[in-house]
């Protein structure tokens, strides 16, 4: 029987119910992503302000209790009543979806907002959040319950001073958790320091006692030379700015030593990591003028990609516009079709003028894309002998992987072991249905300082990249990956630890979409067996020994400390860690793999300074040291 369906029937979700139904669109998932989201909507605000001229501090404080106070000394939001809806301004942009002073670019000619849609999502998904404001020698305050207002805009006091105050609860309704991360929120705010040249940003966090406060006079230069600060670099930045059709393109250049590229692109401030026009705009432009300028100087014969250019290039490029279009709420990508015309016809302008008055520079800078050009002929070479002897084919598996019998990659799954002591224990121990083992002999190569020709000489990556089924680098496909869980499971030792680091770094550099679309994660193996009679439990970090020992009080348990994943036998490494009904992973995320690769880069570059500070720094986290 066909349901009576008419126009009843239809659903109008009205003012804020639309964020709350379905918060994904509008701040990408509801994860930990999603949650920092929401604190940089309130802080893009802010930014607005001083990008206009208006503001000069802006404080992030994390308090004991979740919640977060977004705070700035702009011209503070306005109070008055709106002609139309006949409540306060305030009331307006808090609740209003599209709903802000940044449409007709009068008050705002530049703004980090897209859609008017940021402090209203915010308060949407906020459990609690109260606006103050500082306007007019009067100090304003309005409270909300998850977007709706639940006081009127009421004058609390009196100030000399102007500005907005911002304090919220994230919902735990619709946030998977509502604890922020204190080194997220500071890698934004420092981003935007650097970015926004003179204005200071301040961080704090309640709970531990943490403050950062970022000003950076050198604007995005600075930002070129921090990025950079752990590696060789060949010249001093060079700056190229310049006004075209209403928008200001702003682009860093300099090279170092190292085979890798770093480039961050930035629309109004905002990180947009996935780039967009601007930054095809900025790589087309670096590729033409560089090869023009090799041509004309007669420098080399071999033709230069723009793989070759990026080699060792760290780069920032800053983008301010009025109208700008981007791919989705969460401000990822760019979309404006005009603006890879404009930065390419700026930035090849300003580096072609740049390197023909600046000789010097300009050579080695060619001589540097010149190497990458022969290094890459060499990696080629090397990768049509690896294919020609068999290494590389899908079909010759690595004899030391004991597969599964799964062959749905969803379901499948590839533990990373280190050593064979290991990999015995695991190999017996797990399910060979679904679970396959690679175990790897020692440290993998330090993918760092090697390029693409190194890494197929080496057995354990070519080992690895054949047992994903993905390669790796130029060859890599996702569409031929084996498995959908990668699962690194190392000693929780020091050694282990390092084999982590140089996997995690290896998967970043050259297979990247491992990590991007969610497939790499971290075993956590326990550190303890703790036993009393014939009672034995498994304890998998320090934190929860002592508040077993301090509940039980008990000083007479046995406890064995793992140091190797090889003390423990198949059975106990099945039941403690490769069980899916017991065992915990921890999951890797791109910003898990961009701390790695830096901490990994200090500890393993060849600066000694950076390193020796590093250690000077952590020396007293050290609990367990192995000698």
């Amino acid at each position: 029987m066909e349901q009576d369906y008419g126009a009843k029937d239809i659903q109008v979700l009205e003012g804020l119910s639309a964020v709350r139904k379905r918060p994904s669109m509008y701040i990408g998932s509801t994860d930990i992503r999603g949650l920092h989201h929401l604190v940089y909507e309130a802080v893009d605000n802010s930014i607005d302000e001083a990008i206009a001229g208006y503001c000069t501090k802006i404080e992030v404080i994390l308090h004991t209790d979740n919640r977060i106070t977004v705070s700035d000394n702009g011209r503070g939001i306005p109070v008055d009543l709106h002609p139309k809806y006949h409540r306060s301004a305030v009331e307006i942009v808090m609740t209003k979806l599209h709903a802000g002073g940044k449409f007709d670019k009068k008050i705002y000619k530049v703004s980090s907002g897209l859609h008017g849609v940021g402090i209203s999502v915010t308060n949407a998904l906020s459990e609690e959040l109260i606006v103050e404001v500082s306007r007019n020698n009067k100090r304003y305050s309005q409270k909300y319950i998850r977007g709706q207002p639940v006081t009127e805009l009421d004058e609390v006091g009196t100030c000399t001073e102007t500005g907005t105050r911002v304090t919220f609860l994230p919902d735990k309704e619709i946030f998977e958790t509502i604890i922020f991360d204190f080194d997220t929120i500071s890698k934004r705010m420092m981003e935007l320091a650097f970015l926004n040249a003179g204005i200071i940003l301040i961080i704090i966090d309640e709970k531990s006692n943490k403050r950062c406060e970022f000003k950076y006079d050198g604007g995005t230069v600075a930002f070129v030379e921090y990025l950079n600060r752990k590696n060789t670099v060949l010249h001093k930045p060079i700056y190229i700015k310049k006004e075209r059709n209403s928008s200001i393109v702003e682009a860093v250049i300099q090279y170092n030593t190292s085979y890798q590229e770093e480039i961050l692109s930035f629309v109004n401030t905002v990180n947009t990591f996935e780039g967009g026009t601007h930054l095809t705009g900025f790589k087309t432009a670096l590729t033409r003028t560089i090869n023009t300028y090799i041509e004309k100087n007669k420098l080399s014969d071999i033709r230069i990609t723009s793989d070759d250019v990026r080699e060792g290039l760290t780069a920032v490029i800053s983008l301010r516009m009025a109208e700008p279009q981007f791919e989705g709420q969460t401000k990822a990508r760019l979309g404006n079709s005009d603006m890879k015309g404009i930065v390419d016809s700026v930035v090849n302008a300003e580096l072609s003028f740049f390197l023909d008055e600046n000789p010097t520079v300009a050579r080695i800078i060619t001589s540097k894309v010149i190497s990458s050009a022969n290094a890459r002929e060499a990696a080629r070479r090397a990768k049509e002998l690896t294919r020609r002897k068999g290494l590389m084919n899908s079909y010759s598996l690595p004899g030391k992987l004991a597969d599964c019998q799964e062959e749905d990659p969803e379901k499948a799954e590839i533990y990373i072991v280190e050593g064979d002591s290991a990999g015995g224990s695991a190999k017996q121990g797990r399910s060979k249905a679904f679970q396959a083992v690679l175990p790897l002999k020692g440290k993998i190569l330090n993918v760092e300082k090697a390029r693409d020709g190194k890494l197929f000489e080496n057995s354990e990556i070519t080992a690895l990249a054949i047992a994903i089924g993905t390669g790796m680098g130029e060859t890599f496909d996702i569409m031929k990956i084996r498995y959908h869980k990668v699962i690194i499971m190392t000693d929780a030792d020091v050694d282990g630890a390092h084999i982590r680091t140089l996997l995690l770094t290896f998967f970043y550099r050259h297979m990247k979409e491992l990590i991007v679309r969610g497939y790499v994660y971290i075993a956590q193996p326990p550190l303890y067996k703790v036993k009393k009679g014939k009672k034995e439990m498994y304890i998998y970090n320090d934190d929860n020994l002592n508040q077993l020992l301090k509940i039980t009080g008990d000083t007479e348990i046995t406890i064995q400390r793992y140091k190797g994943l090889g003390e423990m036998n198949p059975e106990q490494l099945w039941e403690t860690t490769m069980n899916p009904s017991k065992r915990t992973f921890l999951k890797v995320t791109i910003d898990d793999a961009e701390r790695a690769d830096r901490i990994f880069s200090i500890l393993m570059g060849e600066d000694v300074e950076p390193r020796r500070q590093f250690i000077k720094e952590h020396a007293k986290e050290v609990v367990n040291l192995d000698i």
